[in-house]
């Protein structure tokens, strides 16, 4: 457990670990992962997504700590860096399923517009 004697710090770094969670391509690339380990080529197939789009947002993933990368020969393959995080994407499911409607309805975290999940 992080240790931060800063109650507001720990809020803050909170949030910036749900930012990980908060991008619908992001979102996607973790989702994706959740059926197990993938070369880029296969998260470009899963998602729909780009190339460098999907290279893009698997860097900043790795770089925030939610996917690792493994060199496999001449390709890397990646997976979320924690069973967890698996388990947070399954919690938000659940909850989602629960609260579909509020959400849904919700006019306060309307998605940006203009841009779509599968950036391309």
């Amino acid at each position: 457990m992080l240790n931060v004697t800063n109650v507001g710090e720990g809020v803050r770094l909170q949030a910036k670990l749900f930012r990980g969670f908060g991008d619908p391509a992001r979102l996607n690339i973790l989702q994706a992962l959740r059926n197990g380990p993938m070369t880029v080529t296969e998260i470009v197939d899963a998602t729909g997504m780009s190339q460098s789009n999907t290279s893009n947002h698997l860097r900043c993933l790795r770089e925030c700590g939610l996917v690792t990368a493994e060199q496999q020969g001449k390709f890397a393959l990646y997976r979320l860096s924690d069973d967890r995080v698996g388990d947070l994407l399954a919690i938000g499911e659940s909850l989602l399923a629960d609260v579909a409607r509020g959400v849904y309805e919700c006019t306060r975290y309307n998605l940006p517009q203009g841009r779509s999940q599968e950036q391309k």
